[in-house]
């Protein structure tokens, strides 16, 4: 009896214990991303790059939404920019709505090897956004590509990436108009 009662309480704490670990999960999994640029996920940077070569790449910007109703597009498709030089794209948002609409943009970058490397100096992601009914906003996003990308053998042959931002409802917030 008491080994049936040891068992019984060793899986309650075993499911205690993974249905914490399923919750901390995508947390974690965002700032281990975001520190090592694993995944396509882009870096952060304090400062612009010291360093310019000549060779340039293609940055594609595509813009998605997920169960809101809003209008998210780039104002450039696309742009040429020097390693190492800073460029800056903007993004409008407009709520479709007539109500405030409470949401955050995600991004990633393809290929996921030149994750590591595209760095970013100002961004709206992962900040929650409450866009009024009508309201049009302009976001702007400054980066540049690390010089280091030219000599990764992973990256060296990379010359274009695309930056893909998906905007989505934040939690906690009832969006009026969202579907799933």
């Amino acid at each position: 009896m008491k080994s049936r009662n040891a068992i019984a309480i060793a899986c309650v704490f075993a499911v205690m214990f993974m249905t914490g670990a399923a919750f901390a999960a995508v947390p974690l999994y965002r700032l281990f991303c975001q520190v090592t640029g694993f995944d396509g996920t882009t870096m952060r940077a304090d400062k612009e790059s010291d360093v310019v070569l000549d060779q340039s790449v293609l940055v594609r910007f595509d813009t998605n939404v997920r169960g809101l109703p809003m209008v998210f597009r780039a104002e450039q498709v696309t742009q040429r920019v020097r390693i190492g030089e800073t460029g800056i794209a903007y993004f409008d948002v407009t709520n479709t709505s007539d109500q405030p609409i409470h949401a955050t943009a995600a991004y990633n970058v393809v290929p996921e090897r030149a994750g590591p490397y595209f760095q970013k100096l100002q961004c709206f992601c992962f900040d929650g956004q409450v866009i009024q009914p009508g309201e049009t906003r302009k976001f702007p996003v400054q980066y540049f590509v690390a010089p280091e990308i030219a000599t990764d053998r992973e990256s060296q042959g990379v010359r274009e990436i695309t930056l893909s931002y998906t905007f989505y409802p934040t939690q906690g917030f009832d969006t009026p108009g969202a579907a799933g």
